[in-house]
C-alpha cells in the first residue's frame, strides 16, 4: 500500500469525516452539548443578549418610523404653505383667528 497515493489520502479524509458525523449524531441523540470546530458549545436557544438587543432595535425602529411619519406630515404642510397662493393662506390664517 502506497501511503502517498490519492486513494489512501481520500479514504483517510472520508474516515475522519464519517467518524465526526457519527460522533456528533451520538452526542446529539444522548443530549450532550454540541460543540463547533473551536470547541465552543453550540446552543439551540438564542443568546439572551442577542434577543434583548433585537428587542431594543425593534423598539427603536418603531420609534424612528413614528418620527418619520410626523416629519412627513410636517413637510407636507410646509410644502402646501410654500406652494399655495399668498391670498388663500392669508384667508385660512384669518379664518383660524376668528374661530
Amino acid at each position: 500500500m502506497n501511503l502517498k497515493s490519492p486513494e489512501f489520502v481520500l479514504s483517510l479524509i472520508a474516515i475522519v469525516m464519517l467518524s465526526w458525523v457519527i460522533t456528533t449524531w451520538i452526542r446529539a441523540k444522548h443530549g450532550y452539548p454540541l460543540t463547533d470546530d473551536w470547541g465552543k458549545t453550540v446552543s439551540k436557544e438564542p443568546d439572551v443578549g442577542a434577543t434583548r438587543q433585537i428587542e431594543l432595535l425593534s423598539q427603536e425602529n418603531s420609534e424612528l418610523q413614528g418620527k418619520i411619519v410626523r416629519l412627513e406630515e410636517r413637510l407636507a404642510v410646509l410644502e402646501r404653505i410654500a406652494t399655495d397662493p399668498a391670498e388663500r393662506t392669508a384667508r385660512e390664517i384669518d379664518a383660524l383667528r376668528r374661530a
